[in-house]
């Protein structure tokens, strides 16, 4: 049976191709691959041989194209896919839903969001006094590469099953509408077409900056990769307390390219971080988010 899932899955992977994030240069090596690492090579380039070989795509050849650009592509593509999916499960999460790459230039911000709308405000405080700014520096501003929020409600819609709401009461909760806030952060997806170190805690430090200036509740925190290499993939995913999980672009193909080509220490590797949860298929993420 072709499910939604599974359609969006195979259309996601479909769009990489067509939007050359996943290529092959000239040489045969995959673009999303370490160039000075054996391994990174041999399974990415099996990855991408066997989504070509079962889901009938083509890949094309180029030579070279920036890091910068295939990491733009990569938070594109993911918010697609999240589109494609995420909204269509109203029965399980119901709610207004808006999905965005955001990015450093976008004019959406993370201070426009309820958990941490009092951003804005230390933001021009350190803005206007350069004492307090270093101080308190500027890690508390960060940047989602995806976002998903949520609309506020109307009251009509709080009390159209019974009357749960009037003037007198429940005059600061977030979800209302009436009470003039602003949209509810529902989750923050770090977007990493790969995972060099430097990277990898890019991610960990949005996460931790997200957690640490909140007010109210904590957003999902997730990292969607098409990193090749599990020992890559632990440097961010192995622990818990920043990310909810890391989900990887084609999971079970990449378990099939290192059994395929990967030494023993990368299989163990593999096998721990998905048997202790810390790594699932970009399959697993829309209906993790419905929690």
């Amino acid at each position: 049976m072709d499910t939604l899932i599974a359609r969006a899955r195979k259309n996601f992977h479909k769009r990489l191709f067509e939007t050359n994030t996943l290529t092959l240069t000239n040489a045969g090596i995959a673009s999303n691959a370490d160039t000075s690492s054996r391994g990174s090579k041999a399974i990415s380039r099996r990855i991408i041989d066997i989504l070509v070989e079962e889901q009938n795509h083509y890949i094309n050849t180029v030579d070279k194209i920036s890091g910068q650009t295939l990491g733009k592509q990569f938070e594109a593509e993911t918010m697609l896919f999240l589109r494609e999916t995420f909204p269509h499960l109203q029965n399980l999460r119901p709610g207004e839903w808006t999905i965005l790459q955001l990015g450093n230039n976008n004019r959406l911000k993370t201070s426009d969001f309820a958990q941490y709308e009092h951003l804005a405000y230390l933001s021009a405080l350190t803005t206007e006094n350069a004492q307090l700014a270093a101080s308190l520096g500027n890690d508390y501003l960060v940047a989602p590469d995806v976002v998903i929020y949520r609309d506020l409600c109307e009251d009509s819609l709080i009390n159209s099953q019974q009357i749960i709401v009037d003037a007198a009461t429940a005059n600061m909760a977030d979800l209302r509408k009436a009470n003039g806030g602003k949209p509810l952060l529902h989750a923050s997806i770090s977007a990493k077409f790969t995972m060099r170190s430097d990277r990898a805690q890019n991610s960990r430090t949005e996460a931790l900056n997200l957690i640490r200036n909140r007010k109210g509740h904590l957003p999902h925190i997730a990292v969607v990769t098409a990193e090749p290499m599990p020992n890559r993939l632990a440097s961010l995913a192995l622990g818990t307390g920043d990310i909810d999980c890391m989900y990887h672009f084609a999971l079970y193909e990449l378990i099939r390219a290192v059994r395929d080509v990967g030494t023993e220490d990368a299989i163990e590797t593999l096998e721990t971080l998905v048997q202790g949860k810390r790594l699932k298929d970009i399959s697993d993420l829309p209906l993790d988010l419905a929690v």
